[in-house]
């Protein structure tokens, strides 16, 4: 059934109705748009309201406003405890005090705005001077850290050339020692083995972190818990020839297998340390802040001269465990013609099972003095890779195989990377182990001390 058209009359009615429905709704969005835009206007135009002034002297802080600041009271290397400072605001007036503990660290609280930080001179200890006061914009959600300096201010840091290849020359040595330490027991390993070991690069890193679990975890002060760390070193050098060097030995796997293997085993301890350790760079308790001593153009810390001590005394023990015992000149034997020793008499796994955990001892106090003398005192996941190169460098110079060649090639390099950051980017000194590795390679491949072999 078609709809009935619409006469003339029902148009005629229903168009007024329709044109002021129109004009309603056209008038109820303007009305809605004037709203929106005096409604921004209003609010853009009201002022911003002020911070609430700090509170006065004596007033304390409101908790919902208050503000932690914190710094370290540190004078090259000494603590200073009960030293007072104090916030002062604008007007000078004294809003907050606080005195440092133990350790040297303070904190006090105060409202966000701008202060002058000062430390009460009266307060510090004798022949101890601060250079000056700080002023610091604290700001809530935000880390406030006030560093003063004490001592007298620098009128320049120019230091004469030959003042510096002298410091360089000490660190140096002192370098090139932490790594022959490091370095030796895997030149005896390969001179008994014929291994190139690359996972001692880890064995070292596993030495620096037992030290550091026993030293932050269980509480033992550093020297202790670096002895601990060298005995967990040798059991974890003998647990790993035990578990897989000698079975691969047992069934004639040649040394290029086994040169993977090392490879494989070097890139899981690796990145097992990193799962069970940490990706950052952490601290051991004892020895962060030294204070440099200085004997005229020589300048080292007690942490430098302690770390070139030992080394000394453990690389002569070494010397003379080569020279005088019997273990020594079984392994000297072994090193020189394995078959020969052997048919001499000589017990050749255990002198194999004695030089792995040597080396692993020594890998671990490596691992210790490298954080404390090289890493300001901290241990990293990936320390030992970094030193595998310069270890490689140094005993290839030196002649592989020979632990004296060994020490001194080490030596050299740990001087030659030191000297570099004369005239290059200390964050680019390791790749002059790298460099070094090649010119010796194609220059004497037999190394300083080794000898030529003459194949077929």
């Amino acid at each position: 059934m078609s709809a009935r058209p619409m006469s003339v009359r029902e148009r005629t009615r229903r168009g007024p109705v329709t044109r002021q429905l129109r004009r309603a709704f056209v008038l109820l969005l303007l009305g809605f748009v004037a709203a929106i835009a005096f409604g921004g206007s209003a609010a853009a135009q009201q002022p911003t309201p002020t911070p609430a002034p700090p509170p006065a002297t004596g007033q304390p802080v409101p908790p919902e406003t208050a503000v932690p600041v914190s710094g370290n009271l540190n004078n090259a290397g000494e603590r200073l405890a009960g030293v007072t400072v104090r916030a002062l605001d604008a007007d000078g007036t004294e809003v907050a005090s606080t005195e440092s503990a133990e350790t040297g660290r303070w904190e006090l609280r105060v409202a966000p705005g701008r202060y002058t930080f000062e430390i009460v001179a009266e307060s510090l200890p004798e022949g101890v001077s601060v250079q000056g006061t700080v002023d610091r914009q604290v700001v809530a959600g935000r880390a406030n850290t006030v560093i003063f300096s004490f001592g007298e201010a620098r009128t320049g840091s120019a230091v004469p050339f030959y003042e510096k290849l002298i410091r360089q020359l000490i660190d140096g040595l002192r370098f090139g020692l932490v790594i022959a330490i490091a370095g030796v027991g895997l030149s005896l390993i390969y001179g008994t083995t014929g291994l190139t070991n690359f996972a001692h690069g880890e064995l070292v890193t596993l030495g620096a972190v037992a030290a550091w679990v026993i030293n932050v975890s269980f509480g033992v002060q550093l020297i202790p818990a670096t002895i601990l760390a060298i005995i967990v070193g040798v059991l974890i050098g003998v647990a790993n020839d035990a578990g897989i060097w000698r079975p691969l030995r047992k069934r004639k796997t040649g040394l290029i297998p086994q040169l993977v293997v090392s490879i494989g085993l070097a890139i899981a301890l690796r990145y097992l340390i990193l799962i069970f350790f940490s990706d950052r760079a952490e601290p051991f308790v004892d020895y962060q802040a030294q204070v440099e001593r200085h004997w005229g153009p020589i300048a080292i810390t007690d942490a430098n001269l302690v770390s070139i001590g030992i080394s000394l005394v453990v690389l002569v023990g070494v010397a003379l465990l080569l020279q005088k015992t019997r273990i020594g000149k079984a392994m000297r034997a072994v090193a020189d013609n394995r078959d020969l020793a052997a048919s001499s008499g000589i017990d050749v796994e255990r002198v194999i099972r004695f030089v792995w955990g040597l080396g692993g001892g020594l890998a671990a106090l490596g691992g210790v003095l490298f954080g404390i003398s090289e890493l300001g005192g901290r241990v990293q996941w990936e320390m030992g890779f970094k030193l595998l190169l310069l270890m490689f460098a140094g005993i290839t110079l030196g002649g592989l195989g020979t632990a004296y060649g060994a020490l001194l090639g080490c030596v050299i390099v740990g001087m030659l990377v030191q000297l570099s950051t004369l005239v290059i980017n200390p964050d680019l000194k390791y790749i002059g182990g790298l460099l070094i590795l090649i010119v010796i390679l194609v220059v004497r491949p037999q190394g300083i001390l080794g000898s030529r072999q003459r194949i077929g």
